[in-house]
């Protein structure tokens, strides 16, 4: 069996699914808390003076989920920085015979510029798709009750019918956009 090092690239499936499984327990038992990034934006509304009703509630209890979300920005920001800064990324063969079909043809780095260079963000599909993704987003977040790690992780280990639906909703949508929008997003 291969071995890793904690700090030489990603952990294997093995070790990070149950450290992130772990997480939930504690999360719960110690903190009483539940893991979630989308409740964060409406914390951080809730910071600025408004009259708006729904943001009149005590925002201290929501500094937990501000601080978990910080630190998972800085926490990508410094993995990308300091392991994953490579030229080539291992992509599946029949991964890449895809995308070339699709007319993508560099594959360095972990966002290819043929997909997020500059020259992309003067394309109007480009903001149309990323516009319209992010109103998507934001109104299945709402409409779901929340984000796909707190549905994926707290309701399905809660045995949420709910949350299960969500999930199956949230891995339906993004195999819809795969297969069937993402080939006009790149044509």
């Amino acid at each position: 069996m291969k071995t890793f090092h904690l700090l030489s690239g990603p952990w294997p499936w093995y070790v990070a699914g149950p450290l992130m499984g772990c997480t939930i327990p504690l999360l719960l038992f110690w903190g009483n808390r539940m893991l979630g990034a989308s409740s964060s934006l409406k914390h951080l509304c809730a910071l600025v003076p408004s009259k708006a009703e729904y943001f009149q509630y005590d925002v201290r209890k929501g500094y937990w989920n501000l601080t978990f979300v910080f630190g998972v920005c800085i926490g990508a920001a410094l993995c990308y920085r300091y392991f994953y800064e490579t030229e080539q990324v291992m992509i599946a063969a029949s991964t890449m015979a895809d995308l070339q079909l699709l007319g993508l043809s560099d594959f360095r780095g972990l966002m290819p510029e043929e997909i997020f260079g500059q020259n992309q963000y003067q394309q109007p599909r480009f903001w149309s798709f990323t516009l319209l993704g992010g109103l998507f987003l934001g109104f299945g977040v709402r409409y779901a009750g929340g984000c796909t790690s707190g549905h994926g992780f707290m309701g399905l280990s809660q045995m949420s019918k709910a949350s299960f639906l969500a999930v199956m909703a949230f891995f339906a949508g993004g195999m819809f956009f795969t297969f069937f929008l993402l080939p006009y997003f790149l044509i």
